[in-house]
């Protein structure tokens, strides 16, 4: 139940494309769209419902078998044919990328890594602020996590055509992948040691966790270090967005070589 109240929120709030009918949604992915989710009517096994759900494996899209209630409950015009997909407003970029992108700059790289950020608006908050902090793009996980929809787009204020965002099957994997690349990683908890007492300059990922969760444990397992951010109020947590803006900024600091 709670999946597909998020699956509802996510269409009314976000605005994402929702591609319904089976020959619509064959010719989305053929055409090469971005496809988020896929969802397949449970026991539907025709010749056409095969070939989508081999386009949506090939393509590693979220895929979703679910009875006919729910399929009703996702649809706007009332003839899924046992298909719906959910589109991304944008285009997913590759994380290497964003590794030729700090290469053609002259820059050590700056990934901004979101373990699980599931509001749109924090999401292209935190494209905008990368965009502005000079970060060579963002790293989002394929499940748990929003995509790019129309919000997230408003949202960032047009960053999110100069940035780079890449969605990935496995975060814990592409920051290992990475670690072989000379790239550290460190990410937000309000029990780590002060930011200001981090050396933060060189290749660098900043990992920020969910807005309720936190940085799920393997992914802070995987990291270098942990930051915290001073805090002097009653209350002890920032918005993802903010946390996330806040040490972005320390690290830029530090990169300008800024006292």
């Amino acid at each position: 139940m709670q999946d597909m109240n998020r699956e509802q929120e996510e269409q009314k709030n976000s605005h994402t494309l929702v591609i319904e009918g089976r020959n619509a949604v064959l010719e989305a992915f053929r055409s090469g769209r971005t496809i988020d989710k896929l969802f397949v009517l449970d026991g539907c096994q025709d010749g056409p419902v095969r070939t989508i759900v081999r386009e949506a494996k090939k393509q590693g899209t979220i895929l979703n078998f679910v009875g006919k209630d729910r399929l009703s409950q996702l649809s706007q015009t009332g003839n899924h044919q046992g298909v719906i997909a959910y589109a991304a407003a944008y285009d997913y970029a590759e994380v290497e990328d964003m590794l030729k992108l700090a290469e053609e700059r002259g820059e050590d790289p700056f990934l901004i890594l979101l373990d699980g950020i599931e509001d749109p608006h924090n999401l292209g908050a935190m494209i905008r602020t990368a965009n502005i902090a000079g970060a060579h793009g963002v790293i989002i996980p394929k499940r748990r996590a929003v995509g790019l929809t129309a919000t997230v787009a408003k949202t960032s204020a047009g960053a999110l055509n100069y940035t780079p965002v890449a969605k990935v099957t496995n975060l814990v994997k592409t920051m290992e992948e990475l670690k072989k690349k000379g790239i550290w990683f460190v990410c937000a908890d309000m029990d780590g040691e002060s930011m200001y007492r981090l050396n933060l300059t060189g290749p660098i990922g900043l990992v920020i966790g969910s807005e309720g969760e936190g940085v799920s444990r393997l992914v802070k397992e995987n990291c270098d270090f942990v930051a915290g951010i001073p805090m002097k109020g009653e209350i002890n947590s920032l918005n993802a967005s903010v946390a996330g803006g806040v040490l972005a900024y320390e690290i830029v600091r530090q990169r300008l070589g800024r006292p």
